[in-house]
């Protein structure tokens, strides 16, 4: 840093990636949608299969960032909350939006990497949207729910911040009400590591029953016409 004041180009290209690979990832969920409902296309499940498969990726990244956040709390309970160093450069890319609100890059970290998650599970409905008795789609059904609640949780604390409030507001600070501090920390860190795992979970869920059920799902997509059998008396 130059200053104390400008952001380094590798922490500004961190956040932008990010961004743009949450909205590439969610304008390929509209797309395949769209396509879906326009008849049945392998093109549709082999992408629909991609953007689930990066989803994943996305939330292994992010799961990673909360795990390391609560490791760190275990060791220092009474420290401030603590972010790795490539969340923290991202963060302070994303902070550049506006410098005077000092925790908005963090905020928006976290929303913009909990949409790139709700992105995937998305991606699980799209796949499974003519196999609706599938196990697959009632997870990927709950981790839409539950990781939409979530969403909306971030998009909570990222606003509240950016229009000024003291606390960011949300169910993770007691709309904020908590009394800055080691036990408002602990509150926070505790409540979105377990968010995560629990939504993390779910996904897993969800892969794990897209896996068996592949080929019920994978047929749900195929677009060559299926011959009725010919009756036996037909053939005599």
């Amino acid at each position: 840093m130059s200053g104390g004041h400008s952001v380094p180009m590798l922490d500004t290209l961190g956040a932008v990636g990010l961004l743009v690979w949450a909205v590439v990832m969610w304008a390929a969920v509209a797309g395949l949608a769209f396509a879906d409902r326009q008849g049945k296309s392998m093109r549709v499940y082999k992408v629909s299969m991609a953007v689930i498969l990066i989803g994943v990726v996305g939330q292994i990244g992010h799961l990673t960032e909360h795990v390391a956040q609560a490791v760190y709390w275990i060791w220092h309970p009474e420290a401030p909350a603590w972010m790795t160093p490539w969340g923290t450069g991202m963060a302070r890319g994303f902070g550049q939006i506006d410098k005077s609100r000092p925790t908005l890059g963090m905020e928006i970290l976290h929303l913009v990497g909990n949409f790139i998650f709700l992105s995937g599970l998305a991606a699980v409905m799209v796949i499974s949207r003519r196999a609706r008795n599938t196990r697959t789609r009632w997870w990927g059904k709950m981790g839409v729910w539950m990781q939409g609640i979530h969403g909306l949780e971030h998009l909570s604390l990222t606003v509240s911040v950016w229009l000024g409030a003291k606390q960011a507001v949300g169910l993770s600070t007691w709309f904020g009400q908590l009394t800055p501090g080691p036990g408002a920390t602990t509150y926070r860190v505790w409540w979105h590591f377990w968010a995560n795992v629990m939504g993390s979970a779910i996904f897993a869920m969800a892969l794990y029953h897209l896996r068996r059920e592949q080929g019920q799902i994978r047929d749900s997509f195929d677009e060559s016409p299926v011959t009725p059998p010919v009756p036996v008396d037909a053939l005599t």
